[in-house]
């Protein structure tokens, strides 16, 4: 069995404890991380010793972030996409063992009538191209990680009170969507089709957490040649649920 998952810490520092427990119970194989929030002359790596992972991280001073804990060697393919902002630390892209780990922390995009929301579109349009460009369909791909994007309305809590968002709207499924029929499944869906099952409950919402009124944000895809050994993929809320959490929760897959 193979355990892969995805959580966005919004501080790794901050979240340094929650992590360290979360890998100690749960033992992933692989965990992607994002938001770590913290540059890479301060990464905690003294922190992370022992913990029985290999680590690669690409970080900003104060927001953004990604890295990568794996129990196999990993080998680093990329960081970031091509033509991005070399301080823009959104991506990782490597191999461990026999599968290529692509690890994205999406940007939100602010205001849907903003530059930022457009340049989320384009960096969509990018990802897209770079799977083109580098992989098959054949291939044994997990794309993973804060995504911002709820394709449908069972994504999201109030949907109509949320209707053209810049995470929830007709054009950002579009340019979602045509990344997946490249060939992504989303492993999530795959078992499970009901809603109100959510990674993301924002920090400013009253009580969001007990009134469940959240998001799916956080995603782990699959090519086929990964989806179809997929026997489980769940939500952990417990670590919503702790005290100074992240204000999102860790999303598993698990793999024959």
């Amino acid at each position: 069995m193979m355990k892969i998952a995805t959580f966005n810490a919004n501080s790794l520092r901050a979240r340094l404890q929650i992590v360290l427990d979360w890998l100690a119970k749960e033992s992933p194989d692989i965990l992607s991380v994002q938001e770590t929030k913290v540059q890479d002359k301060d990464f905690p790596l003294k922190d992370l010793e022992g913990c029985g992972y290999n680590i690669v991280y690409r970080g900003q001073k104060s927001y953004n972030g990604v890295a990568i804990f794996s129990k196999e060697p990993i080998e680093v393919l990329r960081f970031g996409l091509p033509g991005e902002p070399a301080d823009e630390a959104r991506m990782i892209a490597a191999k461990i063992g026999q599968i290529t780990v692509i690890n994205t922390y999406i940007p939100q995009g602010f205001e849907i009538d903003s530059e930022k929301y457009q340049y989320k579109l384009a960096w969509f349009n990018r990802l897209g191209e770079y799977f083109k460009n580098n992989f098959k369909p054949s291939d044994k791909v997990i794309w993973l990680g804060d995504l911002n994007v709820a394709p449908e309305a069972i994504d999201l809590h109030s949907p109509k009170t949320h209707k053209n968002n810049v995470c929830f709207n007709p054009e950002l499924t579009e340019h979602f969507y045509s990344i997946c029929k490249w060939g992504f499944t989303d492993l999530f869906r795959m078992h499970c089709t009901a809603g109100g099952h959510y990674t993301f409950w924002d920090y400013r919402a009253p009580n969001a957490l007990k009134n469940n009124t959240g998001w799916r944000l956080d995603y782990i895809m699959a090519t086929e040649a990964l989806a179809k050994n997929c026997k489980a993929c769940h939500i952990d809320i417990t670590p919503r649920k702790l005290s100074r959490p992240s204000d999102h929760t860790f999303l598993i897959a698990e793999f024959d």
